[in-house]
C-alpha cells in the first residue's frame, strides 16, 4: 500500500510561482510512476503531468513550458514547480501513483493523496 502526502499549495498572484511536493511511502514506491492531477471547481479532474520510474515525463499542453516535474528517488519525493501561474491553474492538485509506466488516465492510478489547494488570483 502506497501512501501519498502533498504539500506546498497556497494563494499566489497571477505570474507567481509555487512548488508542490508529494511524499510517497510504503509499498514499492520507488518503482512507481508518480503523477499530478488537478480538479477545478465544477470541473472534472484532469491530468497535469507524470514522471515514471526511469525518468520519462509527460505534460498536458496547457502547462508545458511553465510547470516542471522532478523526482528525488532517494527521498521518495516528487515535486511540481509551477511558474507563470494563471487564474485558470486554480484547482486542488492531487498526487497519484501507479506501478510501472505513467499514464494520463486518472483511472489507471490506484493510489491518491488528499490534495492541496492552489489558488491563483488575477
Amino acid at each position: 500500500q502506497v501512501q501519498l502526502a502533498e504539500s506546498g499549495g497556497g494563494l499566489v498572484q497571477a505570474g507567481g510561482s509555487l512548488k508542490l511536493s508529494c511524499l510517497a511511502s510504503g509499498g514499492t514506491s520507488r518503482g512507481n510512476a508518480l503523477g499530478w492531477f488537478r480538479q477545478a471547481p465544477g470541473k472534472e479532474r484532469e491530468f497535469v503531468t507524470f514522471i515514471n520510474s526511469v525518468g520519462g515525463i509527460r505534460y498536458t499542453d496547457s502547462v508545458k513550458g511553465r510547470f516542471t516535474i522532478s523526482r528525488d528517488t532517494a527521498r521518495n519525493v516528487v515535486y511540481l514547480q509551477m511558474n507563470s501561474l494563471k487564474p485558470e491553474d486554480t484547482a486542488v492538485y492531487y498526487c497519484a501513483a501507479r506501478t510501472a509506466y505513467g499514464s494520463t488516465d486518472q483511472h489507471d492510478y490506484p493510489y491518491w493523496g488528499q490534495g492541496t489547494q492552489v489558488t491563483v488570483s488575477s
